[in-house]
């Protein structure tokens, strides 16, 4: 079915309020005058009742007074009759007079404003609401793109991308097929129609996308996948369509569809079928179509990003549509050194200030995680008077980003700060004693964020792909040391262990679902896999819940049990470390191991007290 043009629909209802504005002006005239004969007229200027009138051709309009009121009138003037007669009778009773615009040009007056501006008005609010809303009738603006077009990404190019060189030059060849397509027609290549950046929150996703387009020097179009879902049907898969052809008409062009897996999601869960998101189902079947549809050599490349690849519905990903994938990952020290170097470009910072121990000191941040750092550097320094950000300010900046602000407004009861002090106590020596736990940087029972007491930081040596279940089981192990520290001093738990038994259960979980680090579980991938066996034509867990979770406490139970044996032999030395913790409020490793060397001496002279 052909499509109708805007323009015409919108002519045609142009002539469908200038018919109704004449048939309305002709069979109800507008004002609230009486109509009177003519001769009722005369009879009231006889009468001294007339105050004043407007003598037109075909009628007269005037005020006459009666019971007290004014009342407007108006009265048709038969054919032949005298206007000089006329106007000596109303010279002769007073009567205030002048003259009237003919009857047409009242008409059309009356026309204009009484008719079509109402009309008009009314016409410009009810499109104003439908566009407001993205839905709308016959075709008309339900499915404008909400799309923002950067017509230049403000210089941003690849020398402003650090961290994630592997991506880079993947990229590279997305850049030169749009600065000069030629050449790889000529050898009947074809450049991939999609390419999907997949990566956690904050790696810099978007960040290299427009870095592609300024690269390139080419238009960027940038949406979230939110922008296509619509409460009304169909509005998605219109938007997507407006966007390819807004594109077309722009190319060479990018165009970057942020987190796509809110309208890519897998249609094969359970999610779908019976009470299925019909408007995202409408709208991913229309962006495949699309994807399908549109030749790549005319120089539109689709870019995406998301986190959650692994949620993607299979035909968004096969060859064709988005072939290829550009994984984005956390960077290494190397890449965090790059990063922080790009970031610090307009800071100034003081000579202490060395980025590779900054890098060192930060295992796991993502690159917008680096980049508030160096920002938090830089207000605490400014608000501090400094002339330039010292290495005080960026540690501080670091603590602020990974644990949160310091809330020294909290006032703790001595008996919480006692106890809080045995608990990270217990962290401290629990960690110091497993030979395969992350070295210790920190303990402090100052209270930052929301809710935590205290915080014991272990800093690895370098950057880890590979962990081994020693590693793992060592990691239980520290974490469960606050409680086990309790336990031993006061002989009952609270509720100042309930993060560590989260991250703990969490890990546990890892190690028996994914890891395969219970023997008896065995070597069995359970999350996510989806794995049953089936038993008498019934699908049946593969292994049952209970097994699983009783392999979980086993391995929190063993390293709870660990920590104790651990604490129960250090006794006088968690008592004489949580003094002096009291005391001092932070300390580090250097501090705690002077401590438990016996030189009490150096460990005060360390580092002064702080507050």
């Amino acid at each position: 079915m052909q499509k109708r043009s805007p323009l015409g629909l919108w002519l045609a209802v142009l002539l469908g309020i200038v018919l109704l504005a004449v048939i309305g002006s002709a069979l109800f005239p507008v004002g609230g005058a009486q109509s009177i004969p003519y001769s009722r007229f005369l009879e009231l200027v006889e009468n001294g009742q007339v105050e004043k009138v407007a003598i037109g051709s075909e009628e007269v309009k005037g005020t006459y007074l009666e019971a007290g009121k004014d009342v407007d009138f108006v009265s048709k003037r038969p054919p032949g009759v005298d206007d000089a007669e006329l106007l000596a009778q109303l010279r002769a009773h007073d009567v205030e007079f002048t003259g009237a615009p003919g009857g047409t040009g009242e008409f059309l007056r009356n026309f204009l404003l009484v008719w079509i501006l109402p009309l008009l008005l009314i016409v410009l609010v009810w499109r104003f609401l439908f566009r407001r809303v993205g839905a709308g009738a016959a075709g008309m603006t339900l499915g404008r793109s909400q799309h923002k077009v950067y017509l230049r990404t403000d210089g941003l190019t690849f020398a402003d991308v650090a961290g994630v060189d592997e991506a880079v030059e993947e990229l590279r060849e997305i850049v030169d097929f749009l600065k000069n397509p030629s050449q790889y027609r000529r050898l009947g290549g074809r450049i991939p129609r999609g390419v999907l950046i997949v990566g956690a929150p904050g790696t810099g996703k978007t960040l290299l996308a427009r870095a592609v387009a300024g690269e390139a020097g080419v238009p960027f179009f940038y949406l979230s996948g939110s922008d296509f879902v619509e409460i009304f049907v169909g509005v998605g898969a219109a938007r997507v369509r407006d966007l390819f052809e807004q594109a077309k008409a722009k190319a060479p062009c990018i165009v970057f569809i942020d987190e796509i897996d809110t309208i890519g999601r897998s249609r094969a869960g359970p999610s779908y079928g019976a009470g299925a998101h019909e408007e995202r189902e409408q709208t991913l079947n229309q962006l495949l179509g699309e994807m399908d549809g549109f030749d790549p050599s005319a120089g539109v490349i689709i870019m995406a990003a998301t986190n959650r690849p692994e949620i993607l519905d299979p035909a968004l990903l096969r060859p064709g549509r988005f072939d290829r994938q550009i994984a984005v990952d956390l960077p290494d020290r190397r890449g965090r050194a790059a990063i922080l170097l790009v970031h610090a470009r307009g800071v100034v910072l003081a000579p202490d200030v060395d980025l590779d121990v900054i890098a060192a000191r930060t295992p796991g941040f993502a690159g917008a995680e680096l980049a508030n750092v160096v920002n938090e550097a830089a207000l605490l320094a400014a608000r501090r008077g400094k002339p330039a950000v010292c290495m005080d300010e960026v540690e501080e900046a670091i603590d602020r980003v990974s644990i949160g602000l310091e809330r020294r407004s909290r006032v703790l009861s001595p008996r919480e700060r006692e106890r809080a002090a045995h608990h990270e106590i217990g962290h401290a020596l629990v960690a110091l004693a497993c030979p395969h736990a992350d070295p210790l940087y920190r303990v402090s029972i100052v209270p930052r964020g929301v809710a935590a007491i205290g915080v014991t930081q272990q800093l690895p040596a370098e950057d880890r792909y590979i962990i081994t279940q020693p590693e793992l089981e060592d990691r239980l192990t520290v974490m469960m040391g606050g409680r086990a520290g309790e336990k031993l001093v006061y002989g009952d738990l609270s509720t100042g262990a309930q993060n560590d038994l989260q991250q703990a259960t969490a890990l546990a979980r890892r190690m028996v679902e994914e890891f395969g680090m219970s023997e008896r579980v065995g070597p069995v991938a359970l999350a996510r896999t989806g794995l049953y066996l089936p038993v008498d034509g019934r699908p049946v867990d593969l292994i049952s819940p209970e097994e699983a979770g009783g392999e979980i406490k086993r391995l929190l139970e063993a390293a709870e049990r660990r920590a104790e044996s651990i604490l129960a032999d250090r006794r006088p030395q968690l008592e004489r470390l949580a003094q002096l913790l009291l005391e001092r409020e932070t300390l580090e490793a250097s501090e705690l191991q002077a401590a438990l060397a016996g030189n009490a001496a150096v460990a005060s002279a360390a580092s002064p007290e702080k507050g």
